[in-house]
């Protein structure tokens, strides 16, 4: 009989594979995520432990909280970059940001503002967690008409689409990528999102792995053996393009 306590442990994913983490909130003080430049390269080095080699990192854009602009991203970017540096941390790490698709976002669409991309024309887009939010279709229609393509963040947190997937196939006929939130695969966001994003793992419908990274609560869940098996299987798909970023 073989003991418990001599089986191998398993390991946490292996998140080379990706390269690129492109949905973070790594920035401190400017959103939710990051408290302090300490915790910010705290979790930077974890995200190099876990094989990362470049972050983008993604503030949010929602005005009724967040009055951030691309402007103070970018000037708060050369600050967190400057202390990654003199921290020896060998990650190389960008800034873009999380939309929220509100009147604001519709405001700066009017008077063709510059949006901040993660890569090329993509934008990290977000809505409503809560219910179903009014106008949706056309800021992303406006946005393709002025040449971005929309990456919607994290869908399988829209919970209540549950009784309406057939949103989520709107969303990808009209050309949108999507982003899973890794942790979500584990049961991080509970039981409703992990239900989610094995639908829409299911479907193929997934283009990014993010992180979400906001806390030292993240970055433990990042951890999960569980992870290792469903990480490998989405980056042998060939569908994930993390590393093209």
């Amino acid at each position: 009989m073989v003991s418990l306590f001599n089986r191998k442990k398993k390991q946490p994913a292996d998140f080379s594979l990706l390269q690129t983490d492109m949905h973070s909130h790594l920035i401190p003080g400017i959103d939710d995520g990051s408290r302090d430049m300490e915790t910010s390269l705290q979790l930077i080095k974890g995200m190099q432990e876990l094989g990362y080699s470049k972050i983008i990192t993604t503030p949010h854009i929602l005005w009724d909280m967040y009055k951030n602009t691309s402007e103070i991203i970018v000037e708060k970017l050369a600050t967190l970059q400057k202390a990654v540096k003199d921290a020896g941390i060998d990650v190389e790490i960008n800034a873009a940001a999380e939309y929220y698709l509100d009147e604001h976002v519709e405001e700066l669409l009017k008077q063709k503002k510059p949006l901040l991309t993660i890569h090329k024309n993509w934008v990290l887009s977000e809505f409503s967690l809560a219910f179903p939010s009014h106008g949706l279709k056309s800021i992303l229609f406006e946005m393709q008409m002025q040449g971005y393509q929309p990456v919607i963040a994290h869908p399988e947190r829209y919970i209540y689409m549950k009784d309406t997937k057939e949103f989520y196939d709107e969303l990808k006929d009209s050309g949108c990528l999507f982003q899973l939130n890794l942790p979500s695969l584990g049961g991080f966001y509970g039981r409703s999102v992990q239900e989610l994003a094995n639908y829409l793992v299911k479907k193929e419908y997934y283009d990014l792995i993010g992180t979400d990274l906001h806390n030292e609560r993240y970055l433990d869940a990042l951890h999960d053996p569980v992870l290792a098996d469903q990480l490998k299987k989405l980056v042998d798909s060939g569908k994930i393009r993390n590393p093209e970023i």
